[in-house]
């Protein structure tokens, strides 16, 4: 059985790294650069960077915070933010990331996951959806979690690995900045459905709620988080030991 990945997660505002509660009440934490070398040296499996804001002000990432962020890491950078086109891939790609997040963009235009995934392989094409329940339905929203997008979030989820994304990282804006767990029925409804690498985001308080997840979901490939991991309430050396204790396979 492949590992189960960990991964901190960088929202990024201004150049700064910050975090809120449900998509809101930002926060300043840190620098993103001085943060990632952090996390790279300490046992992340990946790193996610987010520029949280670039779609709603309709521009693209920032080119130099993003180039120093990745300079400073040696393990897999995803990363996401202002991605609408094709030159918008190859410039993140130019920039140092690994992998190339992309969420409003593909709402926008459902052909770009088929277009970057024959130019760039399935691999390079990360699927990231944000999804609340409305009414008792898993719902897609849009621009950092403001707009309802009016996709039901399992069908768009497979519409888009179908035209080739590689990857999905399902983001719970109902559980996200809650700390009381990860979003345990919608992360089943979505491995249940694909077959690619699903990411669970949104959630985690604890330790144990990565082993909780692992091990009541275990379709999923990977926990992603931020805030546990910025403020220390959780520390990788401790959670890949504490995995591994539970039978769940961790890189140590």
């Amino acid at each position: 059985m492949l590992s189960k990945r960990i991964i901190p997660c960088l929202d990024v505002r201004n150049g700064r790294v910050v975090k809120g509660i449900k998509f809101q009440g930002l926060s300043d934490v840190a620098d993103p650069a001085e943060l990632a070398a952090y996390y790279s040296d300490c046992g992340a499996d990946e790193l996610v960077f987010y520029d949280i804001t670039a779609s709603a002000e309709g521009r693209r990432l920032f080119a130099d915070v993003l180039r120093k962020t990745a300079s400073h890491v040696f393990i897999p950078l995803t990363v996401g933010g202002g991605i609408h086109t094709l030159d918008d891939f190859d410039f993140a790609l130019k920039c140092g990331a690994d992998k190339v997040s992309v969420n409003s963009g593909a709402i926008r235009d459902p052909s770009l996951i088929g277009q970057a995934a024959r130019r760039y392989g399935n691999q390079c094409v990360v699927l990231s959806v944000d999804v609340k329940r409305v009414n008792g339905a898993f719902r897609v929203f849009a621009k950092g979690g403001r707009e309802d997008a009016g996709l039901n979030a399992i069908s768009w989820i497979s519409r888009c690995v179908a035209d080739g994304a590689g990857e999905v990282v399902v983001n719970s804006i109902d559980t996200d900045g809650v700390r009381q767990g990860f979003d345990l029925e919608m992360l089943q409804a979505v491995c249940s459905a694909v077959s690619v690498p699903v990411v669970a985001s949104g959630g985690a308080g604890c330790t144990e709620d990565f082993v909780k997840l692992f091990q009541a979901v275990p379709g999923v490939d990977a926990g992603l988080a931020a805030s546990v991991f910025h403020f220390g309430t959780v520390r990788l050396t401790e959670l890949k030991a504490e995995m591994k204790k539970a039978g769940i396979p961790a890189r140590i």
